[in-house]
């Protein structure tokens, strides 16, 4: 029921369509993904933190970046910053197969967990400077980077696919940043802004 209502109240009536987008987060249990205290919480329209100076994003902007993508469901996406593993839950339900990086080994250990038990098969995690991708399984049809950067790691450019779509903030610590889509193209990037963000920096 919290969850339709989040869905419903959040992020439907904020302008996200995409009914696989819709369904992902109406099925994917928000509140395995935060600290125990705060479970009552898990669906506030808000960040949460999840512990080593990291949080779980707000709902809408979840929804958002994932909707932005226009996945189909037969891409490869790699995921950067992956906290909790919530984005990546979310990712499962709607690509073939999710890779996803995270500097904190607690958090890897804590999401590894969280997502062995919903049965998330498609999900990879690794714990590592997300700045440098994961080039062994490259190319990826799009990147996600939950964290915000100043620029496009230059690996990450390197690691996507032609015709690929890269989403993330993009902002220097302490400045406002702007959720930004770059679709990869033979002839030049064409970049989309979307919306003003607030996430934690990519480290």
């Amino acid at each position: 029921m919290q969850r339709e209502t989040m869905v419903r109240d959040q992020i439907a009536a904020r302008g996200v369509r995409d009914p696989k987008v819709l369904e992902a987060m109406r099925t994917v249990p928000r509140h395995r993904f935060v600290p125990g205290e705060l479970a009552a919480e898990a669906h506030a329209d808000r960040p949460l933190p999840i512990g080593a100076g990291q949080t779980i994003s707000q709902p809408y902007i979840v929804a958002a970046m994932a909707e932005a993508l226009e996945l189909t469901g037969s891409e490869r996406v790699l995921e950067v910053g992956a906290g909790s593993g919530y984005m990546a839950a979310v990712l499962s339900m709607l690509a073939r197969e999710v890779r996803a990086m995270e500097l904190e080994p607690g958090l890897v250990q804590k999401a590894a967990q969280v997502l062995a038990g919903l049965g998330c098969a498609n999900v990879h995690l690794r714990c590592g400077d997300g700045a440098l991708g994961w080039p062994e399984h490259a190319p990826y049809d799009a990147i996600v980077l939950s964290c915000a950067a100043p620029a496009i790691p230059p690996d990450l450019c390197d690691q996507l696919a032609t015709d690929g779509r890269i989403i993330l903030p993009m902002g220097a610590p302490g400045t406002t940043q702007e959720l930004i889509l770059v679709r990869k193209a033979p002839g030049g990037s064409r970049i989309s802004r979307l919306m003003p963000v607030v996430f934690v920096p990519l480290r």
